[in-house]
């Protein structure tokens, strides 16, 4: 499988939930309100034997010229957005689901109209109880009729070589990845498992729905991953996107 992280930035965010930019070239955190994490934000295109696969959206913003930068970030990397075929999403915050839909939301479409989105529904349905600031309801409309939208309820296999799994962790409906093609295994754990360096350590984080959770998992996943080898995809790390035992 071919692995390419899209890369939006690194950004600062506290209790507020805003995410606002950050340039280590000239930026220092402590200068950043207290509690301030520093994190990226990187969706990824996975190239399989049978799809160009799309894991997560990102925060749905434009470039200066008006263009998503995520469909952006796809040219860059040598791939029309059209030959996406599967979005599927771990959860809706607005960090991960802003490129749902298309940055002109007046238009009511998804930013892939030719591939098929898996979206757990009762992560849906929460998505519009919750709101702002974690969700963006808005960005998020076009997916309750549109015709591409699979509505994932629990956990299942997708073609026979994708696997989903509820957690509830990070937040109640969260769902995470397992992708197998070709003899190897890849791995998203979504905010379950956002960061190498936490994957390392026992760490309760207060933002997860259950923290405690969140931490049993990352410790089970990593022991399995090691003796499994799998790739663990990183959508918050900042210096390590993707990491190969």
């Amino acid at each position: 499988m071919k692995i390419i992280p899209l890369s939006e930035g690194s950004f600062t965010i506290d209790k507020s939930k805003l995410f606002v930019p950050f340039d280590a070239s000239k930026d220092e955190l402590q200068q950043r309100p207290v509690g301030s994490l520093l994190v990226e934000v990187q969706p990824f295109v996975v190239i399989t034997s049978e799809d160009v696969l799309l894991l997560d959206t990102g925060l749905g913003f434009k470039t200066p010229e008006g263009r998503s930068q995520l469909h952006q970030n796809l040219i860059d990397n040598g791939i029309n957005p059209s030959e996406i075929t599967k979005v599927l999403m771990t959860h809706l915050h607005k960090d991960h689901a802003g490129g749902v839909s298309n940055p002109d939301l007046t238009s009511g479409q998804l930013s892939f109209s030719q591939a098929k989105y898996y979206v757990q529904r009762k992560e849906f349905e929460f998505a519009f109880e919750k709101g702002f600031p974690s969700y963006i309801p808005e960005e998020l409309e076009a997916l309750r009729n549109a015709p591409q939208v699979v509505w994932l309820d629990g956990n299942g296999v997708i073609d026979g070589y994708i696997k989903y799994e509820i957690t509830a962790a990070h937040s109640p409906w969260h769902q995470v990845f397992w992708i197998v093609d070709g003899g190897e295994k890849v791995f998203l754990g979504g905010d379950d498992a956002p960061q190498l360096q936490q994957m390392r350590s026992r760490f309760v984080a207060k933002y997860d729905y259950d923290g405690k959770k969140c931490m049993e998992l990352r410790q089970e996943w990593w022991k399995q991953g090691e003796a499994e080898k799998w790739t663990f995809l990183f959508y918050h790390d900042v210096q390590n996107p993707v990491y190969r035992f």
